[in-house]
């Protein structure tokens, strides 16, 4: 090696260069000047007083039901008052639509309940099969008895209504409101009826019959099918009735619910109940059928 020169070991062992070296310590900011003190950014003019402090307004109180309403817990702006002459139409049309609901769910969904009628439509695509050996023909017959359920299922419903709306629909007022021990109410929206429910007295066993509920699809999830079923059991505590009755052919499980809910008891359910408007045809009894189921909120022991 050249005389003078540090061998490459010595380089190594002095590499890298103390100037390039990385500090261990803790690292330092480029400048390390103390917080500002607490205060207003400008100092206030001489001879203005400061500002006051800015104050969060309170919240707004939601109003009020009204004259003999109840707003329901899950609804806000809900009013529950009792039926008004010139809303007749709108009940009239909450009630038709909430029925027309009904045609598809008791068609398809309300065979489920019925397995003889489930085994009787079998034998009839089996027998289908041995007489015609053809299973495109075969495929088609369920369908084409699914279309007659929907077809049965919408001529018997389209008779109730017809029935409901000539008669205690016909005139809420006269119906409902002047005879002692009934009532009806409505449930209001921002001016607009989204919801019904009646009340009739029956006095031989001195309970309350629930009728007519519904609530307009647009508005159903906010509670007010159980404010408008709480207002019926308040209407029945209020006169001293010993029960709360009610009967219901709903195929939907969220209805039944909704009455357990609400304390009601279920007392059982018939297969043979005719509902008005029924021709007890034989088509009809081969492609309607429909559950009725009776329930009761028992208030206070006789």
């Amino acid at each position: 090696c050249i005389v003078g020169l540090p061998t490459w070991s010595a380089r190594r062992r002095s590499w890298p260069p103390r100037t390039m070296r990385r500090c261990r310590g803790p690292r330092r900011t480029r400048c390390s000047l103390p917080p500002a003190p607490c205060g207003p950014r400008c100092p206030p003019r001489p001879g203005r007083p400061p500002r006051p402090p800015r104050r969060r307004p309170s919240p707004v109180p939601s109003r009020a039901a009204g004259a003999g309403g109840t707003g329901p817990p899950g609804g806000r702006g809900v009013c529950i008052r009792e039926f008004r002459a010139a809303e007749q139409e709108a009940a009239r049309r909450i009630f038709y639509d909430g029925i027309m609901e009904r045609i598809p769910n008791t068609a398809f969904r309300g065979l489920r309940p019925h397995p003889r009628t489930q085994l009787l439509y079998a034998l009839l695509a089996a027998l289908c099969f041995a007489v015609t050996r053809s299973l495109l023909l075969t495929c088609l017959v369920p369908a084409g008895l699914l279309g007659l359920r929907y077809y049965y299922s919408r001529k018997v419903i389209l008779a109730y209504l017809d029935c409901a709306l000539h008669t205690d629909m016909a005139d809420i007022e006269q119906y409902y409101m002047k005879p002692p021990g009934s009532c009806f109410w409505v449930a209001v929206l921002d001016g607009n009826v989204v919801g019904i429910v009646a009340a009739r007295a029956h006095e031989e066993d001195n309970t309350v019959e629930l009728l007519r509920m519904s609530v307009d699809s647009r508005f159903r999830g906010k509670g007010i099918a159980k404010a408008l079923g709480r207002k019926v059991l308040e209407f029945a505590v209020v006169h001293n009735y010993s029960a709360v009755v009610l009967g219901t052919t709903a195929v939907k499980v969220a209805a039944h619910k909704l009455y357990e809910s609400l304390g009601f008891r279920h007392m059982g359910a018939s297969d043979h109940y005719v509902l008005p408007g029924m021709t007890l045809s034989l088509a009809e009894r081969l492609f309607f059928q429909v559950r009725y189921h009776r329930y009761r909120l028992q208030l206070r022991e006789e």
